[in-house]
């Protein structure tokens, strides 16, 4: 704890918890489904090599001295850079004697006419295939690019750190022999690819091959991004006859990624769609997933370490175009530039890489492939009785694992092949998530928006950001700063500037720190905050499990934070949280697909303990256990005249009534509050897409249904995350709550209203039990 005098004369109290050993080194592999990649890369010492900043390039990072050399750093060290792996230089060759492409071309061929040409059109075809999906490294353009990028890099971000342990762990799995990486990373702006591509070129890990996701790009742009590494998945046209091109397609894609493994090149795989805000894995993400795991199944490697990446900024270069439709347009080569040449006149603060521990496929597979879930009870007969209040109030049953596939199906995979993948893009999109650093901008954003909507003073706010600070660490996530109070929350507010208002106040001597109003700042700050909720998603789905009970007992209660003292049993309390966690899908809370909603649900009761809003409430007869005081005018002690008989029944009976009392910590007292609202978008848009089944037209195909539901979403000015994946996670949560049901025609299949909310009444249930959850 220090002192220090600021420039308004105010003194203020700072305390930096997050100096060397304390802060958290993250990234640790899962016990459950790899734990023996877990004592695997890893070392003790790793936490303690701290940070560098992969973008400061000087004199010492070359092999060359002098004057000259320290105006050319930028030049020199780019070409000290190494390419380990490259593709075989007959790799179109190796592809078209692969068994899978030659059995797939003679089965087409058995349907030509037998010209005594078909085997060169079927090689010709393969060949353009192959061009669509790959192009040879060009080295003169890798190191042009990287040398371009890197002052492009310095002119955007203060620096990019990269934690030196975890980077250590990378390169030793990268010694592997015969093992190749593949890298999974989430998704937070289109300059993903050439960033996470520098990082791995620069620190000697290879080019890497990087996955472009469902964004289309023009001739010119797909060019150039191909010469650098980018892979494409082939397209897929109205011209392809009867599926045969799209077969032949597959059956070429998926000898390139075995070819790719094969070398030991690095692959990069983006999980999720960028500006997405929410954990849903993309569909051109499994389809390369189910590609990688193909080739494991298939022998055409022993095995593969997974590496997932995370990544975070301080504000995403190119956040501005979140909520904005993707892929409509093609990316043109000119866009690029001109998006580039506008950020150089922006400021987005700090970039952070995190490198997750890598862990073995195929032990992931062994894990995961032979494990059977235990039978369990649908969403829609566990949820739909409490929904309608036509069922008993009790938790009863487990939910059934319900694991759909990607958009479109990999040829091949048996369905229980299906769920593993779509479990493995989950686990590692999890994995991702919770190694990446939270960044000083996402906790200022928080507050602002949960916290002090009506304004704060600096002051105040400092103090709230280093308490905030205090519960990120200790809920071992790490924060991607460093340095004292007074420099980096005003560093947050001048990238915030633009949706803030200051006031310098005379009188105390203090800056008052207003947001605005309107619903782009209300969504800006909604954008940076979301990184917080994987953090505290525990207790924020636990808050709103008391709020919704607190709903119930007081009705005058307008807000979530009771009276304190307020005694809620343990059995409703779990209940609720029990309803809540059935309702959001998994994925969109960081929950990984290993971990039992049972267990998670008691797991957010002792989160809720340990950070002092729940207290345990001592029953008369507990208390009666522990008094050995003895009473002057009793004969014999209160003890003596209890039955301490063993009887399974009578613990049943006394657990069942064990209650908690709501509390307030003494570091926050809207604790409470502030968890709650931090679950609201999310809660909210749900409550939208109940209401929009009043509005929509019944039946309809399902993408006509996204669209025009996520048209509903942004029309809502105080909605803050108006993307396709909220609404994709509410039309999956329909769907298993037998809401909305799927109907084959012969125009394809199409959503109508299931039985029971066909009725108004039974919509108006539905939206006053997600609404219960919710902080108005």
């Amino acid at each position: 704890m220090k002192t220090w005098v600021c420039d308004l004369g105010q003194k203020l109290e700072i305390f930096t918890p997050f100096l060397g050993k304390y802060r958290p080194f993250v990234g640790r592999c899962c016990q459950t489904c790899t734990p023996r990649s877990w004592d695997c890369f890893y070392h003790e010492q790793f936490s303690s090599l701290g940070f560098r900043n992969i973008i400061r390039v000087r004199e010492e990072n070359t092999r060359y001295r002098g004057w000259l050399v320290r105006r050319l750093c930028y030049f020199l060290a780019v070409l000290d850079w190494k390419v380990p792996a490259d593709a075989p230089g007959d790799l179109a060759e190796r592809i078209c004697r692969s068994k899978r492409v030659q059995d797939v071309a003679a089965g087409q061929a058995r349907g030509s006419t037998g010209d005594g040409k078909s085997p060169l059109r079927w090689r010709d075809k393969v060949l353009k295939i192959l061009a669509e999906i790959q192009a040879p490294l060009s080295l003169f353009m890798l190191r042009l690019c990287g040398w371009a990028l890197l002052r492009l890099l310095n002119h955007l971000f203060l620096n990019v750190q990269l934690h030196r342990g975890q980077l250590e762990m990378v390169l030793r799995a990268a010694r592997t022999p015969g093992v190749p990486l593949v890298f999974l990373s989430t998704h937070k702006s289109q300059l993903d690819g050439l960033l996470l591509s520098f990082v791995l070129f620069s620190q000697g890990l290879g080019v890497p091959r990087v996955t472009v996701g469902g964004q289309t790009c023009s001739r010119h742009l797909r060019a150039l991004l191909s010469s650098l590494g980018g892979v494409f998945l082939p397209t897929r046209t109205e011209r392809m006859r009867s599926g045969q091109d799209e077969e032949l397609s597959g059956a070429v894609l998926a000898a390139y990624v075995e070819e790719v493994l094969k070398s030991q090149q690095p692959l990069l795989i983006f999980l999720e769609e960028p500006f997405s805000g929410t954990l849903h894995l993309s569909a051109p993400a499994w389809e390369w997933l189910a590609l990688v795991y193909r080739a494991l199944r298939d022998s055409a490697v022993s095995d593969v370490l997974l590496v997932p990446v995370g990544i975070a900024y301080d504000v995403a270069p190119d956040g501005h175009c979140a909520g904005q439709a993707h892929g409509a347009r093609p990316l043109s080569l000119r866009a690029c530039l001109w998006a580039a040449c506008r950020a150089l006149s922006q400021e987005f603060g700090c970039a952070r890489v995190d490198f997750a521990q890598p862990f073995s496929l195929q032990e992931f597979v062994a894990k995961n492939l032979v494990r059977r879930s235990c039978a369990g009870k649908s969403l829609e007969e566990l949820l739909l009785p409490t929904v309608l209040g036509t069922g008993s109030s009790q938790v009863d049953g487990n939910k059934a694992e319900v694991w759909g596939p990607g958009a479109r199906t990999a040829a091949g995979l048996k369905p229980e092949e299906e769920i593993l993948v779509t479990k493995l893009g989950l686990h590692a999109l999890s994995d991702g998530v919770a190694c990446s650093a939270v960044m000083a901008v996402g906790i200022t954003s928080a507050l602002l928006l949960h916290k002090h909507r009506e304004g704060v003073f600096l002051s105040r706010l400092m103090s709230d950001f280093s308490w905030l600070l205090e519960e990120i660490l200790l809920r071992h996530h790490d924060v991607g700063f460093s340095g004292q109070l007074r420099a980096v929350v005003p560093h947050s507010l001048s990238l915030l500037s633009a949706r803030l208002a200051l006031y310098r106040l005379s009188p105390p001597g203090d800056i008052l720190v207003v947001p605005e109003a309107s619903a782009v700042a209300q969504r800006e700050l909604g954008l940076h905050s979301v990184a917080l909720l994987p953090v505290f998603a525990s207790e924020a789905v636990g808050a709103c499990a008391i709020r919704a009970l607190l709903v119930e007992m007081l009705p005058f209660l307008g807000v979530p934070a009771g009276p304190c003292g307020v005694v809620l049993s343990r059995d409703e309390l779990h209940r609720k949280t029990l309803a809540l966690l059935w309702l959001l899908p998994p994925n969109l809370l960081g929950l990984q697909p290993c971990q039992p909603l049972e267990c998670y649900s008691q797991d957010v009761l002792d989160k809720l303990i340990r950070c002092g809003l729940l207290e345990a409430e001592e029953s008369e007869r507990e208390h009666q256990l522990c008094d050995v005081a003895r009473r002057p005018f009793l004969r014999r002690p209160p003890w003596t005249e209890m039955d301490f008989a063993d009887s399974d029944s009578d613990d049943e009976d006394n657990a069942g009534k064990r209650c908690f009392k709501l509390c307030q910590p003494r570091s926050s007292p809207d604790f409470l509050l502030f968890l709650c609202r931090l679950l609201s978008p999310v809660l909210k848009t749900y409550v939208r897409a109940a209401a929009f089944l009043d509005e929509a037209s019944w039946p309809q195909p399902e993408p006509a249904y996204v669209d025009t539901l996520q048209r509903f979403l942004a029309e809502d000015g105080g909605f803050a995350y108006a993307d396709g994946s909220l609404a994709l996670s509410s039309l999956q949560t329909f769907k298993e709550m037998g809401v909305l049901k799927e109907v084959a025609s012969p125009a394809g299949p199409l959503l109508h209203l299931g039985e029971p909310f066909r009725s108004r009444e039974n919509r108006e249930k539905l939206v006053a039990f997600i609404q219960q959850f919710a902080e108005p």
